[in-house]
């Protein structure tokens, strides 16, 4: 491994105000839309869940749970992973700079998704199995061709391999969209994401992932 920086803890102060942003940014992604609701409204909903009287309209109680409510939990939940991962890499290489396309995850995961969606459709529930097998499959090429016999895998020859990974990786994505045209559009959109249509089933969808990679 190449030495670093030693970690340190955060102090009290600053995790508290993590969690303050945190809790600032929930509240905010609950009030900000063109449907207006307030504070005292999601109050109420929240408090209707646990016996008190009704206050709100069906069409702002839909609003809430099965609209904005899940849009905020699916980004507070991928947020969170990323910076899990994003964490786990700078501490494996002792590197600040570390990057999910370091290891071909990134690279992996889109070649992934790209045949997945050619193949099966955007629509098809096997999308992030196959982007999630792809990401797998990028490290274990990253780490097979990272291997020396000479001086042993270290930091250096995994960040070598993966970037070789990558590139190679991200050629076959791109002759795939090239070969399928008509599906550029829809794998750039999963790939950049977006949270503008998330209900409760991509929640669900999502947690399995988030609980294997976690």
């Amino acid at each position: 491994m190449l030495a670093g920086p030693r970690p340190t803890r955060l102090g009290a102060r600053s995790t508290a105000a993590a969690f303050g942003l945190l809790a600032a940014a929930f509240v905010a992604g609950m009030l900000i839309g063109p449907a207006d609701l307030t504070l005292t409204d999601i109050v109420g909903a929240v408090g209707e869940r646990f016996g008190r009287a009704a206050t709100l309209t069906d069409a702002q109680r839909a609003i809430f749970w099965e609209i904005r409510l899940p849009r905020v939990v699916l980004g507070g939940l991928v947020g969170g992973m990323l910076g899990l991962a994003g964490a786990s890499y700078q501490g494996a290489f002792r590197n600040p700079l570390a990057d999910p396309y370091l290891l071909g995850v990134a690279a992996g995961a889109g070649l992934g998704a790209t045949l997945a969606i050619v193949a099966l459709g955007p629509a098809s529930a096997l999308v992030p199995v196959f982007a999630f097998a792809g990401a797998l499959g990028g490290v274990a090429l990253t780490y097979v061709l990272g291997y020396s016999a000479r001086v042993g895998r270290t930091a250096t020859t995994l960040i070598l391999a993966g970037v070789a990974i990558a590139a190679f990786l991200t050629a076959l994505q791109t002759f795939v969209q090239q070969r399928n045209a008509d599906s550029l559009r829809v794998v750039y959109t999963w790939i950049l994401g977006r949270l503008s249509t998330v209900g409760w089933g991509e929640v669900r969808l999502a947690l399995p992932y988030i609980v294997v990679a976690g």
